[in-house]
């Protein structure tokens, strides 16, 4: 057996994870259920796996290269044995990564073998990249990526003590993955690394997406709106980006009452759309129709489309 049970993946979570907080719960299950919503929709297909993007730090080299990594999903209870099949990637995360290599990102999918039963210090990553004219095979990861500077003194990643328990099973798995391949590849270099929640492809765009849970509000001055930390947003737009013209989407699962959480119904919004209502000089100046302080604004439900296959075909 080469397999991983819960409590395992709970128990790298308890010391992996700094914190966690309702916010950060419900914003789990709605990339659940922004998957699933977008299944429905048809557009399965159009939506990567979570992941992250990494920039080379150090003098004279930071940002000169950049890489994203998406990590398959180790399921509960399922084998990964050390002599498995590495099964080809997605056909539809080609696509996306092809669109993303034409800008310089450089990206690869990861594959897990699990060599001692049931012990999460045991997984093991390969990886291949994607997005380029010739088919890869699979290399020990993150050995292959070569251009980020090695770590010279190790660095205690698995230092917290945070309640696991709290995550929804449904959760698990995706979180103790992109936990454990972030850990995997911070103890080997130095890096600058942000979390992905998905990549979106688009007929205009290659988007990378936020996933929030957000309770609307209401003001005399602006209406129904919604508070969102503007910051990384934009910050994760950029690092998709070698031109002026970045782009990403935030999709919101709104709840109805911030006590039950309700669900109500699903909204997005794109950067560009954003960027209409500041000032594009200064970038801190807003209209009527948003306020913006300490790095939070709020936007009108105004700015925001109902999630719908009709407005998903026009981006």
């Amino acid at each position: 057996m080469s397999h991983l049970s819960l409590s395992s993946m709970r128990q790298f979570l308890y010391s992996s994870i700094s914190s966690i907080n309702q916010n950060k719960l419900n914003g789990m299950i709605a990339e659940i259920d922004l998957r699933n919503t977008l299944n429905d929709l048809g557009f399965s297909k159009r939506i990567s796996p979570g992941g992250w993007i990494v920039r080379n730090v150090g003098p004279e080299v930071f940002g000169h290269h950049t890489s994203v990594f998406f990590p398959e999903t180790i399921k509960v209870g399922e084998d990964y044995p050390e002599n498995r099949t590495f099964e080809e990637p997605p056909r539809a995360l080609h696509t996306i990564c092809a669109t993303m290599h034409q800008i310089g990102i450089y990206s690869y999918y990861c594959i897990p073998v699990v060599i001692r039963d049931d012990d999460y210090t045991s997984v093991k990553w390969y990886s291949t990249q994607l997005g380029i004219p010739s088919q890869d095979s699979y290399h020990p990861f993150p050995e292959n990526l070569k251009n980020y500077g090695e770590r010279t003194r190790n660095y205690n990643f698995l230092r917290y003590k945070s309640d696991s328990s709290m995550i929804p099973e449904v959760a698990v798995p995706e979180e103790f993955s992109k936990e454990h391949i972030r850990v995997h590849f911070q103890n080997k270099f130095m890096c600058e690394m942000s979390d992905i929640d998905a990549i979106f492809w688009g007929e205009q765009y290659t988007y990378p997406i936020e996933i929030k849970e957000k309770t609307a509000a209401e003001d005399k001055q602006i209406g129904e709106y919604f508070e969102i930390e503007i910051e990384p947003f934009i910050s994760i737009a950029k690092l998709f980006s070698r031109r002026e013209n970045y782009e990403s989407i935030f999709f919101i699962r709104e709840a109805e009452d911030n006590r039950t959480k309700n669900k109500s119904k699903w909204w997005f919004t794109t950067l560009n759309k954003i960027r209409q209502d500041f000032d594009r000089i200064s970038g801190q100046i807003c209209n009527s129709k948003c306020n913006r302080k300490n790095g939070v604004i709020r936007i009108s439900k105004d700015f925001f489309h109902p999630l719908n296959r009709n407005q998903l075909t026009s981006l």
